[in-house]
């Protein structure tokens, strides 16, 4: 059983680089978003500076994109909200069960985002455009549910992997 975890194990690098770009696509969001906004701010007090009328629009869009996938992130650390008040009233094994629930759950909803958001943003998404940029479809604004979907099934899938791992493990080292 220790040679299949073992086996399993090599994929982890494919999860860290997702985080990673997750991650870096984060940062370069929240970057983006200070800029514009501060220049949108300095463009309506100083004359020099201009006030662009997409800043508002493009910042919504970029603050969606870091609110989804900041949340797939908190999900790989476990730093999302989680109710843990009770879980000293459980015995163990019955807590492990909950969290590999709970990770099946999210899984999920992973899944609906990849599904669904894809679609709406193929659908209404493409149909539309911004309207203080009219040749930039709306296919961006809708396009981080899929993509922070497919981030939330990578990270649960590694959650869900390594709570099948700790259980056997710990039963075959026992």
């Amino acid at each position: 059983m220790k040679s299949f975890f073992n086996v399993v194990d090599k994929i982890k690098p494919l999860y860290d680089v997702t985080y990673q770009v997750m991650l870096f696509l984060c940062k370069i969001f929240l970057v983006a978003d200070i800029c514009i906004t501060g220049m949108s701010v300095l463009g309506r007090y100083v004359s020099f500076v201009p006030d662009p009328s997409w800043s508002e629009e493009v910042v919504l869009t970029l603050m969606a994109y870091m609110a989804v996938l900041s949340g797939a992130l908190a999900i790989r650390k476990k730093t999302h909200i989680r109710m843990t008040a009770l879980d000293r009233y459980f015995p163990k094994a019955v807590i492990k069960v909950l969290d590999v629930l709970d990770d099946v759950a999210v899984c999920a909803l992973g899944v609906v985002m990849l599904v669904v958001g894809w679609k709406y943003a193929n659908t209404i998404g493409a149909r539309g455009s911004y309207v203080s940029l009219p040749k930039l479809s709306r296919f961006w604004m809708y396009f981080p549910i899929p993509v922070a979907g497919f981030a939330m099934i990578i990270f649960e899938l590694e959650a869900i992997y390594n709570h099948i791992k700790g259980i056997f493990i710990k039963e075959v080292d026992k």
